[in-house]
């Protein structure tokens, strides 16, 4: 997959939400900020970036808001059809080297639909956007990561199931929870370290983007995903 940090075209442009909808996606007070735009992007007063990031093929309509980097949500009624539809997420930008970095934690505190195809999950690329590393911490519906099974490991303080993978414009680590949840902290440095240093999959990247989010495939009929507490810190 391209970098989501980055506009990429969709086969079918979004259909903007109508302002009723959008209303009634945000939380019981309006919120700081929403938008329905296919590409709606805010920037907190902390350095973290939402982002709206519609990008998929046949995509429906969908709406996000936001009141700060940790209180966030989205309204999304995407069709039952396969494929990602989008991609919403808030994202911390580190540009430090692996070798440079002592400490790198996540928590994450989440609301989440029991319909619906989706997961919930870290994209971590390097700056270069040859390396995407997704953590996912809970998925729903028929949806999988990309590549072959490398079997299971446990790291920064949970066990994954690791999938490698080529999507042609980048390599994919993909990490699966073997238990969902729905709020947690993430040590995410010793799962760098164990791509770089256990498996050679690749150097002293510079790690660019920590996003977090919801990748949705489908949500007919309209599904809420809210983000109750969320931080990153890099040292």
């Amino acid at each position: 997959m391209a970098p989501r940090t980055l506009n990429r075209l969709a086969l079918t442009p979004a259909v903007a939400l109508a302002a009723l909808i959008g209303f009634a996606a945000a939380p019981a007070q309006a919120a700081v900020w929403s938008s329905s735009d296919q590409w709606g992007t805010y920037t907190t007063s902390d350095n973290y970036t939402l982002y709206n990031n519609i990008w998929g093929s046949g995509a429906g309509t969908q709406s996000i808001w936001a009141n700060s980097s940790s209180d966030w949500g989205v309204w999304a009624d995407h069709p039952n059809t396969g494929g990602i539809k989008s991609y919403p997420n808030a994202k911390k930008v580190v540009n430090k080297p692996i070798g440079s970095l002592s400490s790198l934690t996540s928590t994450y505190n989440v609301t989440v639909p029991s319909s619906g195809a989706y997961n919930t999950s870290y994209d971590i690329w390097d700056s270069d956007y040859d390396y995407e590393v997704m953590l996912w911490v809970n998925y729903n519906g028929a949806v999988g990561p990309l590549g072959t099974s490398q079997g299971n490991v446990t790291l920064g303080g949970h066990t994954w199931t690791v999938y490698k993978g080529d999507n042609g414009a980048n390599q994919v680590f993909s990490f699966l929870r073997t238990s969902d949840s729905t709020s947690g902290t993430v040590d995410i440095l010793p799962i760098l370290k164990w791509i770089k240093d256990t498996k050679g999959w690749w150097g002293n990247e510079t790690i660019g983007d920590v996003q977090f989010g919801y990748e949705i495939t489908s949500s007919a009929g309209g599904l809420d995903f809210r983000t109750n507490g969320f931080g990153v810190s890099a040292r």
